[in-house]
């Protein structure tokens, strides 16, 4: 295991280009088993969810070849192989295999879901839709069950709005008979991206992007070529760096739609941000205002950037507000972040930072995937070496981390623990 060794106080410069979506990614590759020849996806990011999916193919049947960023599966000998443990636990996103098993080969067994842990994220949404769509469903020791003899059009109300819920229905209606309506359906980019990719298999979708989707159930569906969408949050997190400590960064191969929210609230700041067709230029400030914030559903302030926003607001004068709406256990890393010295303090769903602040180099341990963004943030903000462990939440959403950073003129490097280091960690 290795520790991420941070020395702050470098102001950074220069282009950084963003990788494919992660949230994109995990739904995209589970949705190649519904295609009965081979799928080729361009643009996948270099992170350890599309190895644990690859794996995952590959243990049902599927033959996966794996190139820099693209990869090509042959789904045609798959099976309806059970997967109630393993890797199949080792990522929140594995339950979009119930979906895409489901609409081939009409049965799955699929072992409840790990990833971050953010407090309560139910799969009742998911399992409504399946159970609409004509499914029984079972939870046996750890493990959902799901069986159909045939699947059929339904209409479909969420009672929240959910991306994985309205994705994995997607995945299982495409080959279902007749018509799927989902009402209440979220509106995020990578649900585009999900059905731009079945749709260019063969599937019937229009709405995707709306908030009612309507899917028309074919026999058969083929493979066919896709290139992911950018990852909105990856480039979200390196515009807070360059706010926090750029001095003129470029974020290329972004979509800048994408991020209005996020845009609007960094200009509220005072940071300059000039938007392109593909890139967005980031100019950080030395005095920045504070300012509230609110996560909503797309296209609302994105819950994946409260996280390495909150350390932004560190720097800014004033007292700001964060309240996250999605997930109330979302503020494990401000207590690492207090270990840095920062002023902040959390009541109920909401977290008020007073700045300007600041902050000390520590050693903090990363909880789940956008902590760890937040802080290598306040590493790059803070005097002297910040130790971040943990590694293993950052790796499963940002490519390359260490490169793109030195490349901006960071001083990143990582080591590997120590055996105290490693006893500490276990205890």
């Amino acid at each position: 295991m290795e520790k991420l060794k941070i020395a702050g106080g470098y102001p950074l410069k220069g282009t950084v280009r963003i990788s494919g979506a992660k949230n994109s990614a995990v739904a995209l590759i589970p949705a190649t088993i519904l295609a009965e020849s081979p799928v080729t996806i361009e643009g996948l990011p270099d992170i350890s969810d599309v190895e644990i999916l690859k794996d995952l193919l590959e243990e049902i049947g599927g033959k996966v070849v794996m190139t820099e960023e693209e990869m090509t599966v042959d789904p045609s000998n798959m099976i309806s192989m059970p997967l109630p443990n393993g890797k199949v636990k080792k990522l929140r996103a594995s339950y979009y295999l119930m979906g895409a098993m489901l609409g081939r080969f009409k049965k799955a067994v699929i072992g409840l879901p790990g990833g971050c842990h953010l407090g309560p994220r139910p799969i009742d949404q998911h399992i409504k839709g399946f159970e609409a769509l004509g499914a029984q469903i079972t939870n046996e020791q750890g493990a959902i069950y799901l069986r159909a003899d045939e699947l059929r059009g339904a209409r479909i109300y969420l009672d929240v709005v959910s991306v994985g819920a309205t994705i994995n229905i997607m995945l299982a209606a495409v080959r279902a008979k007749g018509r799927t309506i989902i009402e209440n359906a979220a509106k995020e980019p990578e649900i585009i991206d999900v059905a731009t990719l079945l749709t260019n298999m063969g599937a019937k979708i229009k709405g995707a992007g709306t908030d009612v989707i309507r899917i028309d159930g074919v026999e058969k569906l083929h493979g066919c070529r896709h290139t992911i969408i950018p990852d909105r949050i990856e480039a979200g997190t390196y515009m807070i760096l360059g706010a926090a400590v750029g001095e003129g960064v470029l974020v290329d191969n972004v979509i800048p739609q994408h991020l209005e929210s996020l845009i609007a609230k960094l200009r509220e700041m005072g940071v300059r941000i000039e938007t392109g067709d593909d890139q967005v230029f980031v100019d950080g400030s030395a005095s920045l205002k504070a300012v509230d914030i609110k996560t909503l559903v797309y296209p609302g302030f994105p819950t994946d950037l409260q996280q390495p926003f909150t350390t932004l607001l560190t720097k800014s004068s004033g007292s700001s507000v964060v309240t996250d709406t999605i997930y109330g256990a979302r503020f494990k890393h401000i207590d690492e972040l207090r270990r840095m010295n920062a002023n902040i303090k959390v009541e109920g769903r909401s977290a008020i930072i007073n700045g300007p602040i600041q902050l000390q180099g520590a050693k903090v341990k990363a909880s789940d995937l956008r902590a760890g963004a937040a802080l290598v943030i306040a590493g790059l903000l803070a005097e002297g070496i910040t130790e971040v462990t943990g590694l293993e939440h950052i790796d499963r959403g940002y490519s390359n981390l260490v490169e793109k950073l030195n490349g901006l003129g960071a001083t990143v490097w990582r080591e590997a623990l120590t055996k105290e280091e490693l006893e500490h960690l276990n205890r």
